[in-house]
C-alpha cells in the first residue's frame, strides 16, 4: 500500500469547486506535501436537496474507499461537509458554508445532525471564510481558515466595453429579478447587461450568455465596467472576488452566509445597497459612472485582495495547514 501525506476527497459537484479543490491540492504540492486528491463521480440527478445531499455524499464515500484500499495517508481533507457525512473515517474538513445554514428545514432534515457530529469527531476544520464557522455554531474542532485564491485573469487595461454583468446560473439565489428591476431603472439607451450561466430571450440591454468555460467567463470580466449581483444568500463570493481581480466595480447587496467578499465591498471598494429596485439602481448607476480610472481601480482592487491572493494562502498552507495535519498523525 502506498504511502501518502494528504489525500483530499473532493466532492467536485461545481466547476467552482472542482477549481477550489485544485487549488488546495496545488498548494500543498507546492508546499512540499505529496498530495492526492480523487473526487466523487457525479451521481444521478434527483428531486429533492436532502436527496441529492445524499447522493453525493455516497459518491464522496465510495471515492475515498477506493482511495483508502491503494494508500495509507498521514492525514485526510475531505472538500466540503456533504463529503463527510458518510466518511468511511474520520479527516479534516474544508467547507465555505454548513447545512446548518444553507440547508434550512426539510432541506437538511438529515444533513444538519450528521454535520453536527461530522464537525465535532474531525480533527480540523478548514472554513474558506470565518463566517463559515460562526455560521456552523463556532464549534470547538480546532480550525484554520484557508480562503479560495484569487488571481486575475488577465491583462486588465483593455477596453471596458460591457457595461454591466452578473452570473445568475440558480437565478433566485442570485437575486436576477433584483437586478434586472434595478437594470431597467439605471441602464442608458446604449447600455447593455450581460448575464452568464444562463439562457434566456435577449431584449434591449439584456443578453444572455448561457453556461461558458470559465476562461470565456473572466474574459468577459476583463471586458466589464460593472458586476452586479443581489443574492438572498451568499455562501461565500468567489464570482465577486473574481470581479474585483479582473478589474470590474461590484455592486451587490447583503445578503445572509458567509460572503467572504462583502467586507471588501463594504470597507468601500464597492457598491452596497438595498435590494428595492430604487435604490439598487442608484448603486448602478453610481458605479457605471464612476470618474475612477479603469487601471486606478483595478490596481485598488487587487491590493485590497491581497489576503486572497494565491501567495498569501500557499504561505498559511506551508506554515500553518500542512503542519498541523501532519502534527495530527
Amino acid at each position: 500500500m502506498a504511502s501518502l501525506d494528504v489525500l483530499i476527497v473532493g466532492l467536485g459537484s461545481t466547476h467552482g469547486l472542482r477549481a477550489a479543490e485544485d487549488e488546495l491540492a496545488g498548494s500543498l504540492l507546492r508546499a512540499g506535501a505529496d498530495a492526492m486528491l480523487v473526487r466523487a463521480e457525479r451521481p444521478r440527478e434527483v428531486r429533492t436537496l436532502a436527496l441529492t445531499d445524499l447522493v453525493w455524499a455516497r459518491a464522496a464515500r465510495r471515492a475515498a474507499v477506493e482511495a483508502l484500499a491503494d494508500t495509507s495517508p498521514r492525514a485526510i481533507i475531505y472538500s466540503t461537509t456533504t463529503a463527510a457525512l458518510l466518511w468511511p473515517q474520520p479527516g479534516a474538513i474544508r467547507f465555505d458554508a454548513a447545512a446548518a445554514g444553507n440547508r434550512p428545514g426539510r432541506h437538511g432534515v438529515w444533513q444538519r445532525p450528521v454535520e453536527r457530529r461530522r464537525l465535532a469527531q474531525a480533527p480540523l476544520l478548514i472554513p474558506q471564510d470565518a463566517g463559515a464557522l460562526e455560521e456552523a455554531g463556532s464549534p470547538s474542532t480546532p480550525s484554520i481558515v484557508v480562503p479560495i485564491p484569487v488571481e486575475p485573469s488577465g491583462p486588465v487595461d483593455g477596453p471596458r466595453d460591457i457595461a454591466a454583468l452578473t452570473y445568475a446560473t440558480n437565478p433566485y439565489k442570485k437575486g436576477l429579478d433584483r437586478i434586472l428591476a434595478a437594470w431597467d431603472l439605471a441602464r442608458e439607451p446604449d447600455e447593455e447587461l450581460v448575464i452568464a450561466g444562463l439562457r434566456g430571450p435577449d431584449r434591449d440591454g439584456i443578453t444572455y450568455a448561457g453556461t461558458l468555460d470559465h476562461d470565456a467567463y473572466r474574459a468577459l470580466l476583463r471586458r466589464t465596467r460593472v458586476y452586479v449581483t443581489a443574492p438572498r444568500r451568499e455562501d461565500y463570493g468567489i464570482a465577486q472576488l473574481e470581479a474585483l481581480a479582473d478589474g470590474a466595480r461590484v455592486v451587490t447587496t447583503p445578503a445572509p452566509g458567509p460572503y467572504a467578499a462583502l467586507p471588501l465591498l463594504q470597507a468601500g471598494l464597492g457598491w452596497v445597497s438595498d435590494p428595492a429596485p430604487a435604490p439598487l439602481s442608484t448603486a448602478l448607476r453610481s458605479a457605471l459612472d464612476d470618474p475612477t480610472p479603469d487601471a486606478t481601480y483595478a490596481d485598488h482592487a487587487l491590493s485590497a485582495l491581497a489576503p486572497f491572493r494565491r501567495t498569501t494562502v500557499d504561505t498559511t498552507i506551508a506554515e500553518s495547514l500542512l503542519p498541523r495535519l501532519l502534527d495530527d498523525h
